[in-house]
């Protein structure tokens, strides 16, 4: 049973390294292998050139693919390793495209196993274990009124004016701005256009509490269902969002204004132009600490009062085992690798799991990753 680990990008390694110190028979595929080289070349020496073809020849049964190349190659390798009877891990969104591809891969008896790095992924795993908890406890009521947050950024450690660092291309998070948002706010639904338009203040419960800037991101409202809410529970909010250090909305108000005006060919090549200058301008620096911040609540409400209201808290940064990021989104990655390996997923298209089992397991290795994880007990 051999991992085909495909793309060695600055959030690929610790994972990667993670599974091949393991002694686990893995082969690593990157389209510029001297760039893998640089990375793993210390630990292995079987680096390939990647080649869909190449990898194709050399899957068999019972192999894992794991995608951390660019999001429009999953669904191709997810297809290849359906149809070489192998199965596919990756730390992205499961797409339309990968969620039609479940039919298929449980007949072929393989695991796409999607949504497993930070977030989505350890954020998964949090709200499963929130519900559950609150499930399990006296306050549990299916009357109850349910608030959800999820909110999750990397930030500069230190902090600079323009109140964000990128650690690879700034083209991503641009035009992330300009996409639209659903979630639950009073009871309604909640449709926003572009970010700045939802942008509200959050009080992390760090151990010296700190507020920051958070919107809502993508769409939050599917995953009422996968973190198992009912549909008859009364939930007066729900969302999953973005977090940013205070002050970003201001530093970044013109990077707004210019956005909101940017149409077709010629938006798209001012938006690389951008992308290019912030990239110069506000990239980390060698050895510069980055910072990731999570946090996931649940409170339930019954006439007008908490009671039951927890709130994962995470706290991580950069040092000696490299960026806070990398190891954030690969080790939960290789996590899932393994899980896969010994059958605990079973067949089909799946985010992170909700099994208590291996959701504890992995919390156990995420509180190891990070600085500060605590389960904060409002009520106590």
């Amino acid at each position: 049973m051999t991992i085909h680990w495909c793309g060695t990008g600055l959030s690929a390694i610790p994972g990667l390294r993670r599974l091949i110190e393991a002694d686990h028979d893995v082969t690593v595929w990157n389209r510029t292998p001297d760039k893998a080289q640089e990375a793993v070349g210390d630990l292995t020496d079987r680096i390939r050139a990647f080649d869909p073809d190449a990898l194709g020849a050399d899957l068999a049964p019972g192999d894992v693919v794991v995608s951390m190349l660019p999001g429009d190659w999953h669904v191709p390798l997810a297809g290849l390793a359906i149809d070489k009877g192998a199965h596919f891990v990756s730390s992205s969104y499961i797409s339309p495209e990968m969620r039609a591809l479940d039919d298929k891969a449980r007949a072929a008896g393989v695991a796409l196993v999607n949504e497993v790095g930070l977030d989505p992924g350890i954020d998964h795993l949090m709200a499963h274990a929130l519900v559950a908890a609150y499930r399990a406890s006296d306050a549990f009521a299916a009357d109850n009124h349910i608030s959800f947050t999820s909110y999750c950024g990397g930030v500069p450690k230190i902090p600079n004016p323009f109140r964000y660092k990128f650690s690879w291309s700034p083209l991503g998070v641009l035009k992330a701005l300009r996409s639209p948002s659903r979630s639950i706010r009073d009871y309604s639904e909640l449709r926003i256009e572009r970010p700045w338009d939802a942008i509200t203040s959050y009080d992390a419960p760090l151990p010296v509490p700190e507020r920051f800037e958070v919107y809502p991101n993508r769409d939050s409202i599917p995953f009422m269902a996968e973190y198992g809410f009912e549909d008859g529970w009364p939930v007066r909010e729900f969302v999953r969002g973005t977090l940013r250090l205070n002050g970003w909305a201001d530093a970044w108000k013109d990077v707004f204004a210019e956005v909101e005006t940017l149409t077709g060919p010629e938006g798209e090549a001012r938006l690389k132009e951008m992308s290019n200058r912030f990239w110069a301008e506000n990239a980390y620096d060698a050895g510069e600490p980055d910072r990731v911040v999570l946090c996931v609540s649940l409170r339930a409400d019954r006439d007008g009062t908490a009671v039951w209201h927890r709130t994962y808290v995470m706290d991580a940064w950069g040092d000696a085992r490299g960026s806070a990021m990398a190891r954030l989104v690969s080790v939960p990655v290789s996590l899932a690798v393994e899980a896969v390996m010994a059958r605990a997923i079973p067949a089909g298209v799946h985010a992170a799991p909700a099994d208590p089992k291996l959701v504890t397991g992995w919390m156990r290795e995420v509180d190891r990753l990070a600085q500060h994880l605590q389960l904060v007990d409002h009520l106590a």
